[in-house]
């Protein structure tokens, strides 16, 4: 049997989510299947290459909703699942079996785990560590900001390189995972020697961001276009206004013009807004307290306009 395994790429929930996949479908269905693991981004143009689709059977994890009769799984615990309003109806009529959602999750890791374990018997105990840890990042629940940014813990490690990382990294980071404690994948020669530019890289950003940040009625912004840097640690802009209740940001990539937004979530005060409905109002989408949107490369101009609208939302 050969899986085509979609997964929400540059994520450690992504990655983990498929980990847990290929162990759960061949402890449940075939031990011997063979497993091709692709990683989808967030564009503002099409998101599915329906060429690819091309295993016995097809997966996705952690990543939005299509209604290719040839897709067979799919697990998302993201507000915005769904593309539109037929996505949606196309989900509720399906009667396969094979298809979950639950927003309430903060992981899709644990969400994947929990539906495996009840509605298939899989036994997952060995997996603990990983789910785990999947979950602390994924749903932002790190005792403080220091702890999400200083990156102390393997875990840690492993997500600043599954972010930055070429594909065919994390796609041997998936084969390792179901096997190996994230300390030894981390301890990894190819892994440590991505890790040890990412976090030089890492330290540089937190200064770029320290010098172009401003805090605007509790809301962070800065805008990164044109620094060379594509991403960043969600977690710097709390680290340095820990007073700050969200953040907004702009960022520029080969694929997109990307408008990050985010809450604290150590914040002073509780976070008010929904951010993945505010979102979604520019075609974006998220979960409540993280969202981001996607605009086609070049288009750095209306993406600032959006942000600017929305830190003047957040105020």
């Amino acid at each position: 049997m050969r899986v085509r395994l979609f997964f929400h790429d540059r994520c450690f929930d992504g990655a983990a989510t498929a980990a847990v996949f290929t162990e759960f479908y061949r402890q449940a269905f075939d031990a011997s299947a063979e497993f091709v693991c692709t990683g989808l981004a967030h564009k503002a143009s099409q998101l599915f290459d329906e060429a690819l689709f091309d295993g016995d059977e097809n997966a996705i994890v952690d990543f939005k909703y299509s209604s290719s009769p040839k897709i067979t799984w799919w697990f998302d615990h993201h507000q915005s699942a769904f593309l539109s309003q037929e996505d949606a109806e196309h989900f509720r009529r399906d009667s396969s079996g094979k298809k979950f959602y639950d927003p309430s999750y903060r992981s899709c890791t644990k969400f994947l785990a929990t539906v495996a374990s009840q509605k298939f018997g899989f036994e997952g105990r060995h997996l603990e560590e990983l789910i785990r840890w999947a979950d602390i990042i994924d749903g932002a629940q790190y005792p403080d900001a220091r702890s999400a940014v200083e990156m102390a813990e393997p875990a840690m490690r492993l997500t600043l390189v599954v972010e930055a990382s070429p594909q065919n990294v994390c796609a041997r980071m998936i084969e390792w995972m179901p096997h190996r404690g994230l300390a030894d994948i981390a301890a990894e020669p190819e892994v440590q020697s991505l890790f040890d530019p990412l976090y030089r890289r890492h330290l540089e950003s937190i200064e770029l961001i320290r010098e172009r940040a401003r805090s605007l009625g509790g809301v962070v912004f800065f805008d990164l276009v044109g620094s060379g840097q594509e991403g960043y640690n969600k977690f710097i802009p709390y680290y340095l206004f820990p007073q700050s209740v969200y953040s907004v940001s702009v960022s520029t990539s080969s694929f997109r013009v990307k408008v990050s937004v985010g809450s604290n979530p150590w914040a002073p005060q509780e976070p008010q807004h929904n951010l993945a409905t505010i979102c979604e109002r520019y075609g974006g989408g998220g979960h409540p307290r993280v969202g981001a949107i996607s605009f086609e490369p070049g288009q750095i101009e209306p993406a600032r306009r959006a942000a600017a609208e929305i830190v003047e939302l957040l105020r």
